[in-house]
């Protein structure tokens, strides 16, 4: 099978990689090449196919391994690998490099909650001294005089900016943002259908159906094809019978080529793309998470709104020391009074007037001004919606409910084209008791 290679993405593995092996004169050339972009969009891939095609030698760590229970390891380990490929330059008379997958899951930090810890310092900082120091590169408790073979680094990650900065200077780090353009995804996935014997029409037809979607969405859709066949030999055979069938046998089961057609291929895509919107809309997380997120403010109060407090001190700072300071006088006077007064507010009279807004977010809108929860608003575009990554519409900071729809209205106007959702934020707890989607594009 003939992988299609992005023509972009070849030359600038290529030219790297070479670069490194040149002995170029008073030249500082990066030792590490940083590919980062959306989730699913073949970047691994592709590296691999790069190497292939090169004949390069390829030395791997995964991201998961940045990370041990014994402080040192990880860094170690990097070492180790380097060395390792250095060694294969050497002994074999071949380009290698050394390859470091999903390096932000491993070394990144995402937000104030994620752990940093001694083995991230260690990483960073062993990442940094190799690319000062290709060619002494040293393990630890052993010196070695010899100068090893100058190794190219790979890096791969979706989001190169949570790694330390220092890290990703441009003196050490060259950085490669993947994002293929519409021929590139015709080639890739007329790579991955060729075996099934699709026109390239068809491949153009599949591919703009689904322009907002990874590249691993359609082997996802390839994959799905198989499902119908799988699901009739397991009722032919017997559910009993399907181990006996497909393991230590002599004659395993054999296919028929499945209905490839454009029709079948898209009525697929479509089932994927409605799972994928399950899965987004749900946020049953949010539900399960809020009685944990209650019982750490219980025990620490500062660590539980933190987060929160960031994401919406200019919007609800100035209105929360408001309500603090009238239910201070409501409480000097109910005892001036002798009258116990309620603790709660009382919820605003007042209702929305008749607007363009549909009567489901109306209502919606209404029922979180009463319950006094504050307002906001977030928006995303369709490429965006996919990796969940919302914005923020200008703040609410009005609990008048004329002015909240206004505000609501001229989000939506402003946005049309875009996904947008009505959010509600108990004051108290600065804590989101409601995600909405209100308007879809």
């Amino acid at each position: 099978m003939a992988y299609y290679i992005a023509p972009r993405f070849l030359e600038k593995l290529a030219v790297h990689i070479t670069k490194n092996f040149l002995p170029l004169p008073d030249v500082r050339i990066p030792l590490i090449l940083g590919v980062h972009g959306r989730k699913g969009e073949g970047k691994t891939f592709q590296c691999e196919l790069v190497y292939e095609r090169m004949g390069i030698e390829v030395v791997h760590i995964s991201g998961g391994e940045l990370e041990s229970p014994d402080a040192g390891d990880p860094a170690r380990l990097i070492r180790l690998r380097y060395r390792e490929a250095a060694e294969l330059v050497r002994v074999r008379g071949k380009m290698a490099v050394l390859m470091i997958n999903d390096i932000d899951a491993g070394a990144g930090r995402f937000d104030a909650m994620t752990q940093y810890t001694v083995n991230t310092q260690l990483v960073n900082n062993t990442l940094m001294n190799i690319a000062d120091n290709p060619t002494n590169v040293q393990l630890p408790g052993s010196y070695d005089e010899n100068e090893i073979r100058r190794v190219p680094i790979i890096l791969t990650g979706n989001d190169l900016s949570t790694l330390y900065a220092p890290l990703i200077r441009d003196g050490r780090m060259e950085k490669f943002y993947w994002e293929p353009d519409r021929e590139d995804r015709i080639g890739i996935v007329s790579g991955i259908f060729e075996p099934d014997g699709l026109s390239h029409q068809h491949i153009v037809q599949l591919v703009d159906a689904f322009s907002d979607q990874s590249i691993d969405f359609f082997g996802a859709v390839r994959s799905q094809i198989y499902n119908e066949q799988v699901r009739d030999f397991i009722f032919q055979v017997g559910l009993e019978n399907v181990s006996r069938n497909v393991v230590n046998t002599l004659t395993p089961p054999q296919f028929r080529k499945p209905d490839f057609s454009l029709s079948h291929l898209i009525e697929v895509g479509y089932r994927l793309v409605r799972e994928q919107r399950r899965v987004t809309d749900s946020k049953l997380a949010t539900e399960y998470n809020r009685a944990l997120q209650q019982t750490v403010a219980t025990h620490d109060p500062a660590v539980a709104q933190a987060d929160y407090y960031r994401a919406y001190e200019g919007a609800n700072d100035q209105t929360s020391k408001a309500n603090h300071q009238a239910s201070k006088a409501n409480s000097h006077n109910s005892s001036a009074n002798g009258a116990a007064a309620p603790a709660t507010p009382s919820p605003p009279n007042s209702s929305i007037s008749p607007s363009a807004l549909p009567p489901d977010t109306l209502k919606q809108l209404q029922s979180l001004i009463n319950q006094g929860y504050r307002v906001g608003l977030e928006h995303v575009d369709q490429r965006r919606f996919q990796t969940n990554t919302w914005k923020s519409c200008p703040p609410i900071h009005s609990a008048d409910p004329q002015e909240a729809t206004k505000a609501l209205e001229q989000c939506l106007g402003q946005y049309s084209n875009e996904y947008v959702r009505l959010i509600g934020i108990d004051p108290n707890t600065r804590q989101r008791v409601m995600e909405q989607i209100i308007q879809r594009p």
